[in-house]
């Protein structure tokens, strides 16, 4: 192959999904031609995050090969964009000694979050190959609880005292940098490395030398503790768009920082989960969907519908109850499936709205009950609209004007329930401490089958008098 036939990666007109499709396709063209010489100048001049996510999209017996391509600084910093699932296969594929470099020199973070997600035998193996002050960092992290900032957070920052002139400070962060995760906000400490204030390095460029940093630093300082949950530092920090938030234990001290990157991964992940729970109550436990084996998909999904399909059995049997009306009046079946599917959908939508709403603490100046009464005037006025077209296409389908009310009115009562039980749900989840995207779509389109079919009927009797 000739060097005419590579793709120019630096054309300004390529997006960076284009980007990674091209390198991936080059990088697999080039190694199943054996041409590695090639292959390793092309991976040049593109991006770490661009090369990982080529890495992911090649067939996994090549990961391991376009790794060991890659300068032994690059490779760090590509590694800690990987899935973790290639990160595992990684370990096993790639020799000790690179295994241990690369493990070594990775932020303790990021670290930390890779060993949460291998066996624990392997854990204890890289632990006892880290450098001591390694080892010392990201045991500390494990230390903490999954899912907290002690765990997310990296303990390598930049804190000055109170008396640092400027100059003093300026010093120490050209002394320091390369060994802190990050250097545009720097932490002020008491003797005990108790969090006083916080001072911007845009502060430090722009004040005199000779100042020292207790004249110009800002003393109410935003943080949070080792044990608040993840999900809340990162509301915090997307709330006051910082980028990056101090942990303390619990006795002021500092001890670590949660950037604005690692929230970024948090929240994907939190939306990843919620979504994946809404749609069905698919556990994703922080893997790649697309990545499993067809039997682990579905294992995973099945457990759900088998719920479901139980519950669903309730709908059947109550039909079956009623097949004294369905006898007499054998077009009522004909409107079933209009009035399950319009519930379920009202129901569907009602249970969305208000777990966003949870999610994001738009309902937090409105109490459970008012969102419940808004949601349900809400399906009061869907049902009478939906409702009056039911009659009249009722009416029209086969011509018993009593048959088309008893529709009508069902779709009403059916609405408003749904919109009821869509929105109450949630909140009666998230006072048993469950998670309130279990109340999925799925899940309520069910229950609301259930319940509509009872109404259907009841109002069937007392209004065909049967």
């Amino acid at each position: 192959m000739t060097e005419t036939n590579y793709v120019n990666f630096n054309n300004q007109n390529i997006t960076r999904g284009e980007l990674s499709d091209l390198v991936r396709s080059q990088l697999q063209m080039l190694l199943e031609a054996g041409n590695l010489q090639a292959a390793k100048s092309i991976l040049a001049p593109v991006q770490a995050a661009d090369i990982a996510e080529a890495i992911e999209g090649l067939p996994e017996a090549m990961h391991a090969l376009v790794f060991r391509l890659l300068p032994k600084t690059e490779a760090i910093e590509v590694y800690e964009y990987l899935d973790y699932t290639v990160q595992e296969h990684l370990i096993t594929e790639l020799r000790s000694q690179d295994v241990r470099d690369i493990v070594d020199k990775m932020s303790p973070d990021d670290r930390a979050r890779l060993f949460d997600e291998l066996p624990a035998k392997v854990v204890n193996r890289l632990l006892a190959q880290l450098s001591p002050a390694e080892r010392e960092a990201t045991a500390q992290l494990l230390g903490y609880e999954a899912n907290t900032a002690g765990r997310i957070m990296t303990p390598k920052l930049i804190y000055l005292k109170e008396n640092f002139t400027v100059s003093q400070a300026i010093d120490r962060i050209r002394s320091l940098a390369d060994h802190s995760e990050m250097i545009y906000y720097l932490y002020v400490t008491d003797n005990a490395r108790r969090l006083t204030g916080i001072v911007s390095l845009r502060e430090l460029v722009v004040c005199q030398l000779e100042q020292t940093i207790g004249e110009i630093m800002t003393r109410e300082v935003v943080f949070v503790y080792t044990d608040t949950d993840q999900e809340e530092v990162a509301k915090l920090i997307q709330r006051y768009d910082f980028l990056a938030v101090p942990v303390v234990d619990k006795e002021q001290r500092l001890v670590g920082i949660v950037t604005v990157d690692d929230v970024i991964d948090i929240l994907q992940q939190e939306i990843t989960e919620d979504i994946y729970t809404l749609g069905g109550g698919v556990q994703s436990d922080g893997e790649n969907y697309f990545q499993m084996s067809l039997l682990e998909v579905a294992r995973k999904r099945v457990v759900w519908l088998f719920v479901l399909l139980i519950a669903n059995t309730v709908t059947g049997t109550i039909i079956k109850s009623q097949e004294d009306i369905l006898k007499q009046v054998v077009i009522l079946t004909a409107f079933i499936p209009l009035l399950t599917g319009t519930g379920g959908n009202v129901g569907a939508q009602s249970s969305t709205v208000v777990i966003r709403g949870m999610s994001t603490d738009d309902m937090k100046s409105l109490g459970g009950w008012e969102v419940v009464g808004r949601e349900a005037i809400a399906g009061a006025f869907l049902g009478i609209m939906l409702g009056s077209i039911a009659t009249v296409w009722a009416y029209f389908l086969q011509g018993r004007a009593e048959v088309a009310f008893t529709v009508g009115i069902s779709l009403v009562a059916i609405a408003v329930i749904a919109s009821v039980s869509g929105s109450a749900l949630p909140f009666l989840f998230q006072s048993l401490r469950l998670d309130p995207a279990l109340m999925s779509a799925p899940f309520i389109t069910t229950a609301v089958d259930v319940l509509g079919v009872l109404i259907y009927f009841y109002l069937a009797r007392v209004i065909l008098g049967l």
